[in-house]
């Protein structure tokens, strides 16, 4: 090849590499222009996607009983979901804001009267003596009680309005991810096309056993995790409504939290119990006691009832994955976190054993072992 030929081809190297650099900064930056398009509303279509994708078997069973009507069957679930979210969430909230209303304008008027602690309360664990102390002198003078711990209240008080606040945020959230799941239903066979389309493109001929793993994984921490922590979370607003204990919507959204959380709901009810003892009779005291400690066993039976074989989660995963979730997206993170972490733990799982498999070095030392 002489000096021209060489000078030519590098040149037309130089052309395609200028080329394909155009292309793919143009790519990218459209991609990154897109991310950012849609970056507020990621959050929510992730989860519309997680819903639908746990719901699935159960529309594709209602929509065979419906003759085959798709559209029909994502709207039942769509109603039957904003019913299950708005209805407890409403009577939850309400109660919480009527009782802190209530206490306000009690205090404003200056006609609230705490009757004193019974003597058992001396007796908690760590923390009785103070809280018998600090319950006794606010008994006998609450305004002063109440000057002495004025910082800690007013700090206590934003941290309550902005509770109440990301909560109202994060129902709002959560019935525009469960239309978005209802319209993901609708077109769930080319959902699951575009989806494989992508899986494959990524890794190959493993696309679909991958999918399927994300798929399974879904749909069993949403019913091990997610789907328990939400039962236990209702079973508390029952007790804590009927016991009539002030701002029960806010505990037991303490107590979804620490469910999901894989942390015992008892950290919650427990000492909601021991103060329903100071208040109320002995008997319906009791029964809410052990009402409590049921519900917070409820997960022993409720897990391997609702999680699937093979699904086996280290509770870690699920921890950080909630907390982390819960600090990048607010609520509804708490729920995303717990299945994203999940199933990236699960993938990576699998590309590692896959990569033990398909090691040359390995399966030679099998097969002398074989034949040995």
């Amino acid at each position: 090849m002489n000096n021209t030929d060489t000078a030519a081809a590098d040149r037309s190297f130089q052309k395609n590499a200028m080329a394909s650099f155009i292309q793919i900064a143009a790519v990218v930056i459209l991609v990154a222009w897109c991310m950012r398009i849609v970056a507020p509303f990621l959050v929510i279509i992730l989860w519309g996607m997680i819903i639908a994708v746990a719901l699935y078997p159960l529309h594709q069973s209602l929509a065979a009983k419906l003759g085959g009507q798709d559209r029909l069957s994502a709207v039942i679930f769509v109603l039957l979901g904003l019913s299950i979210l708005i209805v407890p969430s409403y009577v939850l909230m309400d109660s919480s804001i009527t009782a802190l209303k209530t206490v306000g304008d009690q205090l404003i008027g200056g006609a609230v009267s705490i009757s004193p602690p019974n003597e058992s309360v001396a007796e908690w664990p760590l923390v009785g003596e103070r809280v018998y102390a600090i319950w006794s002198g606010a008994a006998e003078n609450l305004e002063g009680t109440l000057n002495k711990f004025q910082g800690e209240l007013q700090e206590l008080g934003g941290t309550v309005l902005r509770f109440a606040g990301s909560m109202t945020v994060g129902v709002l959230q959560f019935v525009v991810s469960i239309i978005i799941a209802g319209v993901f239903l609708v077109g769930a066979e080319g959902g699951r096309r575009t989806s494989l389309n992508f899986a494959s493109s990524l890794v190959g001929g493993k696309g679909e056993a991958l999918m399927d793993l994300a798929v399974a994984t879904i749909r069993s921490v949403a019913k091990g995790v997610l789907g328990v922590a939400i039962i236990q979370a209702l079973l508390s607003a029952i007790g804590l409504v009927v016991m009539d204990v002030p701002a029960a919507g806010i505990w037991a959204f303490v107590v979804l939290m620490l469910a999901i959380m894989q942390l015992p709901p008892l950290i919650v009810l427990g000492p909601i119990a021991l103060w329903v003892f100071s208040v109320a009779e002995p008997v319906p005291a009791t029964i809410f006691l052990v009402y409590a400690l049921i519900v917070g066993a409820s997960d022993g039976f409720l897990k391997p009832l609702f999680l699937g074989r093979g699904m086996d989660i280290p509770m870690l995963v699920i921890l950080l994955g909630a907390i982390g979730g819960m600090i990048l997206s607010g609520i509804i993170g708490l729920f995303i976190g717990a299945i994203v972490l999940a199933m990236g733990y699960k993938i990576l799982m699998v590309w590692m054993e896959t990569d033990e498999l398909n090691n040359p070095r390995q399966l030679a030392a099998e097969a002398e072992v074989e034949a040995d």
